[in-house]
């Protein structure tokens, strides 16, 4: 299996358009990220038709970035990797319809790459010494769940949220208490200000069996206790963010030493957005230390979404001879581990 030496990735699946270089499927060349922070703020949340729009404007700009940096002619790339799905359907085919056209114009392949596959290998990216099989623990605004991942490019989903990703909680925790879009960021901020057990809110399914989680009763919890306190002082909303964040931590944390000992696996990979969560770091090296499991994160770049991973994992996928050709299409929804396509066509 021949890894190619340059490989375009492309990521736009939510509200961050990025583009990215990555030779060999390890090196990083050039990491462009461009987010729209300033575009969903007064909504304190992503809008998906304000969010495609503004692909529009930038997806050439950025893919032009990317190769510049890398100091990599378009004409040098062995093919293109661009996130296929899950995600907002009108920003992938934004990153899509870029992807296949410039694969196309330079007679390269194109592979489309499952967002949560991206984020699994942002982890093998940073750390090359882990190997598969692992438990990867995949947390963001639009994910939540635990996946063993084996030789090959084989990965199974063994538990997911069944309502509000984890990511989606911190934001809409944030507006409850005025605290800045995204919520992620600034809900940790108050927290560092605040006592993490001023408030007892829930910890659902931390202890059922199972691999399952759910987001919707914490974030509900905090929604009464805001209405409870009414006007909130600034000790008050520290208090309630500090209280939220160790209840949402907890139970992932739990969720995956439990997934750990049931599959007999020694190895965790925590990625995406709230992988970058101090607090829920330090709480997974705290079990690190208990119970003697190896514990990786990506770095903090990596952690957020990002066109590297989408290379890195598009390369693996171009080294075993795949090509989705132009038939390729985006999908909003679609089990990691279940080819979307086949043959360049949608299964």
């Amino acid at each position: 299996m021949t890894i190619p030496e340059h490989v375009l990735g492309l990521e736009s699946s939510c509200d961050d358009m990025a583009a990215a270089v990555v030779r060999r499927g390890l090196e990083i060349a050039s990491s462009v990220v461009q987010d729209q922070i300033e575009v969903h703020e007064p909504y304190g949340g992503v809008v998906p038709e304000l969010a495609s729009r503004d692909h529009v404007r930038s997806v050439s700009a950025v893919a032009e970035a990317a190769l510049s940096r890398a100091g990599v002619a378009p004409e040098a790339l062995d093919g293109i990797a661009v996130t296929a799905g899950p995600g907002l359907v009108g920003s992938l085919l934004v990153g899509l319809s870029f992807g296949k056209a410039l694969a196309f114009r330079l007679g390269i392949p194109v592979v489309g790459v499952h967002h949560v596959s991206g984020h699994l290998a942002s982890a093998e990216v940073a750390n090359p010494d882990l190997r598969p099989p692992y438990i990867g623990l995949v947390v963001s605004g639009g994910h939540t769940a635990l996946y063993r991942v084996d030789g090959d490019g084989a990965c199974a989903c063994l538990g997911e949220t069944r309502d509000d990703a984890v990511g989606e909680a911190f934001d809409k925790v944030a507006k409850l208490l005025g605290l800045p879009f995204p919520g992620g960021p600034s809900v940790q901020e108050a927290a560092r200000a605040g006592d993490p057990e001023a408030v007892r809110f829930p910890r659902p399914m931390r202890d059922e069996p199972g691999l399952d989680f759910s987001y919707s009763g914490i974030k509900t919890a905090v929604a009464l206790e805001v209405e409870r306190r009414g006007r909130l002082s600034g000790r008050a909303v520290a208090d309630i963010a500090a209280s939220f964040q160790a209840a949402a931590t907890d139970v992932l944390i739990a969720r995956a030493r439990r997934a750990l000992r049931e599959h007999g696996l020694s190895q965790l990979a925590v990625v995406g957005g709230v992988a970058a969560n101090q607090r829920l770091r330090e709480g997974m090296l705290g079990m690190v230390r208990r119970d003697g499991f190896r514990v990786v994160f990506p770095p903090l770049e990596l952690c957020t979404d990002n066109a590297a991973m989408i290379a890195a994992a598009g390369a693996r996928l171009l080294a075993r001879g795949e090509s989705h050709g132009l038939a390729l299409n985006a999908f909003s929804r679609v089990p990691v581990g279940e080819a979307p396509w086949r043959d360049g066509e949608r299964a």
